[in-house]
């Protein structure tokens, strides 16, 4: 009974673990998304223009992406050793945060600034004229396509991810984790890529169709090569999942979180 009660803990304190793991790195991700960054500029490189459909590009990413990868992993972990209700349950979780994030921030961004506020932080570090609340308002606000189609495209991924992860594992059964991981993550992330794109920026933007492709494309290279070179810390992860709940408890969650997945 105490060794039941144990491993019923360890279970909960993986599952706990993961989905703080997961829901920071997403709200972060929203959050710091308003942020465009340069790729190439980074590495100290001129703009790559990629030609796709008659269009030049850069690799312009959003700041998410930096940390856009930890859910990633952290999705087929859960999926793992949970299955889709666990994941599906952490999503739908993470999107009602994610919406009381962005009405504290209106409510916020709502509020009149102080005039010390103001007069204090009046000039940048150069001397030039700066207007902090502006500064906070524009940073911290997002428009309500920008909302819509990153919460849709958040949610229609990761279901199709775990959908896709438990399919997968169908023919490779529990061996060739990469290979689950790895095909689940490409193709819910293809449909991510366009969703957000396509919601925020053509039905509630003026974007046309092709820049929307254009740009989904380039957004898809990225997360293509960083889903493979993320493999090893899949490994490393179910390394350090099995060494806490013990080889046969872990194998026993995994097997059931197929089970569950399956009906």
């Amino acid at each position: 009974m105490a060794a039941t009660s144990s491993l019923e803990k360890k279970r909960t304190n993986l599952f706990l673990v993961l989905s703080g793991i997961f829901l920071a790195n997403a709200l972060l991700a929203e959050l710091i998304g308003v942020k465009i960054f340069s790729a190439e500029a980074l590495f100290g490189l001129p703009g790559a223009q990629i030609g796709i459909m008659g269009e030049k590009f850069d690799f312009n990413l959003t700041a998410g992406v930096i940390i856009w990868p930890v859910v990633f992993v952290t999705t087929d972990i859960i999926n793992e050793y949970f299955g889709k209700s666990g994941v599906k349950k952490i999503s739908i979780l993470t999107v009602i945060l994610i919406l009381y994030a962005f009405l504290v921030i209106t409510v916020v961004t709502g509020l009149p600034p102080a005039a010390f506020w103001l007069e204090l932080n009046n000039q940048d570090a150069a001397g030039n004229p700066f207007n902090i609340d502006y500064a906070f308002n524009s940073i911290y606000r997002q428009g309500l396509g920008i909302i819509i189609g990153s919460l849709a495209a958040f949610l229609i991924s990761q279901f199709l991810d775990a959908t896709v992860f438990h399919w997968l594992r169908s023919f490779t059964g529990s061996s060739k984790i990469w290979l689950r991981a790895t095909g689940s993550t490409l193709v819910s992330q293809l449909i991510d890529s366009v969703v957000v794109l396509f919601v925020a920026f053509y039905i509630f933007g003026n974007w046309p169709i092709s820049l929307v492709l254009s740009v989904a494309v380039i957004n898809y290279i990225y997360k293509f090569f960083i889903a493979i070179a993320l493999t090893p810390v899949l490994y490393l992860a179910h390394y350090l999942i099995d060494g806490y709940l013990g080889h046969r408890t872990a194998e026993a969650l995994i097997e059931a979180a197929a089970e569950e997945s399956e009906k």
